[in-house]
């Protein structure tokens, strides 16, 4: 218990250090287009079972995916889950190939109880990534193109339980900056800085439902639903333009808030599982997720009118998108050899694989990802602390036509506290 204690302190001390890199992790030229890449709010745990958590309610591990499962937490028991990854990015466009590495600090949560049928939950999470450095020649000159930043997402979530069902929600607050920038070098002068901002602060819900089914005396099937509904997002859209070789600063030519302009979509999830618990135990969970993105309004942004030419009509400075429904696929299974064996057998072994039909549409491409993981679950020799190491493939390319074809390898780390914070010892 004492080197349990130790360690969790020291994470939640880097874990402070660390919380401004979340949500800027990823390193790809699609996330140039709308929002970035979207995370999916799973853990390390969940990402080594292919993003599955719609149905998963352990109370072992933290599912922010769907709050209902909060209840599940025992009435003794504190949960803290952090996790980091680090990936490696192989890419393609014709001929021309490229490497590059990533990662940083992917999440943050706690679960704790509130009473015996009810349990809570806040965190930081990820809802969309941006990064991106890429450069071209243009006629007389370059041009370089950067990006940076995401939306986080700080959560407090409840959930409560009667009999088989489970019913919570999550109230969020959205935040971050997305910077997108063009470096425009001619011949025969300076640089030109022309800077798009994207400032979100927000507040978003989601609800959950499971229903858990008891089959057998050790065998159970468990239900998940999940909701968010569409509402326009909070903040300001700013474009600027700045001459870097003049001493003078940025000039803002166009800004407009993004109420009844920019949205975040209805979303939907459902999924189904399958524990098995006797001598050993066995998980297995398929999810289905729906973003209906294709009603949701990505407005483009307008320079400022020449107040000397009132008639003038507006001048797009940044272009606005339209963009397909998200739909994600997504299986997994954990398996325990021995619940109460040796060390090797109370390892959780897990494998799992998704396809997600991505919400970006570029020059009438559609983007596709899907990927295979697998990783095992280390428990410390005290407690039921555990260390989840695991290993991810995922593939992201357009279609029809394939524009650029990435593969990622990732290496994700998440060690998950699981304390009896709140038993009193026996003072002999």
């Amino acid at each position: 218990m004492k080197i349990s204690k130790q360690l969790f302190l020291l994470t939640a001390f880097l874990a402070a250090g660390l919380a401004s890199a979340i949500a800027q992790n990823v390193t790809t030229p699609y996330s140039m287009y709308g929002y970035g890449i979207l995370g999916d709010y799973a853990t390390s745990m969940q990402r080594q079972m292919g993003g599955v958590g719609i149905a998963m309610n352990s109370g072992r591990q933290i599912n922010a995916m769907n709050p209902a499962s909060y209840a599940s937490i025992d009435s003794l028991t504190f949960l803290f889950d952090i996790g980091a990854d680090v990936s490696m990015l192989r890419s393609k466009e014709g001929s021309a190939k490229e490497k590059t590495f990533g990662g940083g600090l992917d999440y943050i949560t706690m679960q704790f109880p509130i009473s015996k049928y009810m349990g809570g939950s806040i965190g930081l999470l990820p809802y969309s990534s941006v990064g991106y450095a890429f450069g071209n020649e243009i006629r007389h000159g370059t041009r370089q193109n950067q990006g940076t930043g995401g939306i986080n997402q700080a959560y407090l979530g409840l959930s409560g339980r009667y009999a088989g069902v489970a019913l919570g929600f999550n109230v969020s607050y959205n935040f971050g900056n997305i910077t997108n920038n063009v470096y425009s070098t001619p011949e025969s002068s300076g640089s030109t800085l022309f800077e798009h901002v994207m400032k979100v602060r927000d507040w978003n819900i989601m609800i959950g439902a499971q229903y858990t089914a008891q089959l057998t005396k050790f065998s159970r099937m468990t239900v998940g639903l999940t909701y968010s509904p569409k509402k326009t997002l909070l903040g300001k859209s700013i474009a600027t333009v700045q001459e870097l070789s003049m001493e003078t600063g940025p000039d803002t030519v166009g800004s407009m808030t993004l109420k009844n302009h920019y949205y975040q979509p209805n979303c939907y999830g459902i999924g189904l599982n399958y524990t098995y618990e006797k001598a050993y135990r066995l998980s297995v969970e398929a999810d289905f997720s729906f973003q209906q993105w294709s009603k949701a309004k990505y407005s483009p942004l307008y320079a400022d009118r020449n107040p000397d030419q009132p008639d003038a009509p507006d001048r797009v400075i940044f272009d606005g998108m339209k963009f397909n429904n998200r739909t994600r696929y997504a299986a997994g299974a954990e398996i325990i050899p021995r619940l109460r064996g040796n060390y090797g057998q109370r390892i959780s072994y897990r494998i799992g694989g998704y396809y997600t039909h991505d919400y970006l549409r570029i020059r009438d491409n559609s983007v596709r990802e899907y990927g295979i993981s697998a990783g095992v679950g280390l428990p410390t020799p005290e407690g039921k602390t555990m260390i989840n190491v695991g290993l991810e493939w995922r593939h992201r390319n357009a279609y029809p036509q394939t524009l650029i074809s990435e593969n990622y390898f990732n290496l994700t780390l998440g060690v998950n506290f699981n304390e009896l914070w709140f038993w009193k010892r026996k003072i002999k």
